[in-house]
């Protein structure tokens, strides 16, 4: 069993920066892989970033350039950096831990761009 917890979403201006972090609690975090996910009202929740468990990252093409996925295995925490803020990236942010078949969920937490 993993524990996933979310912090640091809020109100931020477009082009601001917000740092997103997932703490992880339970089973070995260092062997899981990470994913953030976002969800807006009325959309799927889409992919945002990965970061496996050797460390490679991928990302969406939508935030290429802009966000930051990390990892700090000491810390059992995932981040997710994201600069350059757009309206569009408002959303519910989520944390996913998964290994083989099994994946846990972190509550979520909401970021929202708006001047």
């Amino acid at each position: 069993q993993v524990q996933l917890v979310e912090s640091g979403g809020g109100l931020v201006q477009p082009g601001g920066s917000l740092r997103l972090s997932c703490a992880a609690s339970g089973s070995d975090f260092r062997i899981y892989d990470m994913d953030w996910y976002r969800q807006a009202p009325g959309n799927q929740r889409e992919l945002v970033a990965t970061i496996n468990s050797r460390g490679s990252t991928n990302y969406a093409d939508s935030v290429k350039g802009r966000f930051t996925i990390s990892r700090d295995n000491a810390k059992n925490t995932v981040y997710l950096q994201m600069n350059s803020l757009k309206p569009g990236d408002t959303a519910v942010y989520y944390c996913n831990a998964h290994l083989l078949r099994t994946a846990y969920w972190g509550q979520g937490t909401q970021v929202t761009v708006s001047s």
